[in-house]
């Protein structure tokens, strides 16, 4: 447990099923991790991509970064079925504490169906029971556009979570006139990804995305974006 800025909001049932297109649930099923991101010193300044990732991946991470960035160490997976994001997005997380377990694994402990993970708090649970701690909580946006409060606890659990090793998931709702980069256009895409890392200066934030749409598996987004996306769902901090 730990001390810190809590939310009171709450929020209905929400769903988390990725409507992958069936040339993007083609590709995402690799038998092996698809890249590790790591972050050297305590500060995270400077990532090094390894493993399978794809050329570039360096680059994208530190390109334009400065020296408030901060970044975790994680093991990077696409996910293996098209309603697998929740699982995916959990290992992610997962990966920057410990050796995470397989995405069919997880699947399985949160109860996602072929509908996809019904909502954040399942990945609250799984995550506090497989660290053996209560750190993580289920912070609710139900406003859209999410209120001042909303939007200033959102930042404060980033920085907080971020700088005590621990990764972030967030259930977002993305329509097609608010996407993250290679979303499939015309579709309203229902996910989960992770975040492990922000830039202070310019309040961006770093997401391993694992539906890989169009390639952008670990991509920079502003935190105004992050926090449009979300509502009117939450996020495990």
């Amino acid at each position: 447990m730990r001390t810190r800025l809590l939310s009171g909001t709450v929020a209905a049932l929400v769903l988390g099923t990725l409507l992958l297109p069936a040339t993007a649930q083609a590709s995402a099923t690799p038998s092996v991790p698809v890249m590790d991101v790591r972050a050297q010193g305590a500060a995270a300044g400077t990532a090094v991509a390894s493993g399978y990732g794809e050329p570039g991946t360096r680059l994208r991470v530190e390109a334009g970064r400065t020296a408030s960035a901060r970044w975790l160490e994680i093991a990077y997976q696409v996910q293996e079925t098209g309603y697998w994001c929740g699982p995916a997005a959990t290992r992610i997380a997962l990966s920057a504490r410990t050796a995470p377990p397989s995405q069919a694994a997880l699947a399985a402990q949160l109860g996602t169906t072929q509908a996809g993970t019904d909502h954040i708090g399942q990945i609250t649970r799984v995550l506090n029971a497989r660290l053996g701690t209560g750190w993580y909580e289920t912070k609710e946006m139900p406003n859209d556009p999410p209120t001042p409060a909303q939007r200033d606890l959102l930042w404060h659990d980033i920085v907080f979570d971020i700088d005590r090793n621990h990764p972030l998931v967030a259930n977002i709702v993305a329509p097609p006139a608010n996407q993250p980069p290679g979303y499939p256009p015309g579709q309203t895409i229902y996910h989960y990804f992770t975040v492990f890392g922000y830039d202070a200066v310019d309040r961006t934030v770093l997401i391993a995305d694992p539906a890989s749409f169009g390639g952008n598996q670990i991509y920079w987004l502003s935190f105004d974006q992050l926090a449009s996306l979300i509502p009117p769902k939450g996020y495990s901090a």
